[in-house]
């Protein structure tokens, strides 16, 4: 789904700001900072799949958002995918994103640990 931005340099991970754009490249979830955080955790989830990672290798998210006031419903959709796994992550109102109608754009690193040490 969507688009998402992951270069990994051994066993770092680094994906690149997210928003909620569908497999079309449209926004989805106009209006919606939930769904349309959502979106960008989905893309970001699907860019980590496509590498050989997952979730539970991110060490850190930032979340930059058009209105902070919206922190629960974004907040409550990144404990949807990270809730145990726990994130170092931090939430950053910015005056505007690439899109006006974006509300949420979410970056991602992550370290996959070595096996067969």
């Amino acid at each position: 789904m969507g688009y998402s931005r992951l270069v990994r340099v051994g066993s770092h991970l680094y994906v690149s700001g997210t928003t909620a754009t569908g497999d079309d490249g449209k926004l989805v979830g106009e209006g919606d900072p939930y769904v349309q955080a959502i979106q960008a955790l989905t893309n970001i989830e699907t860019a980590l799949h496509r590498a050989g990672a997952r979730l539970s290798d991110i060490v850190r998210t930032r979340i930059y958002v058009t209105n902070i006031d919206q922190w629960e419903e974004i907040g409550r959709a990144h404990c949807s995918f990270f809730g145990e796994i726990r994130p170092a992550t931090s939430m950053v109102q910015v005056s505007r994103l690439i899109d006006p109608d974006m509300l949420v754009e979410i970056e991602a690193e992550g370290l996959i640990a070595k096996t067969g040490d």
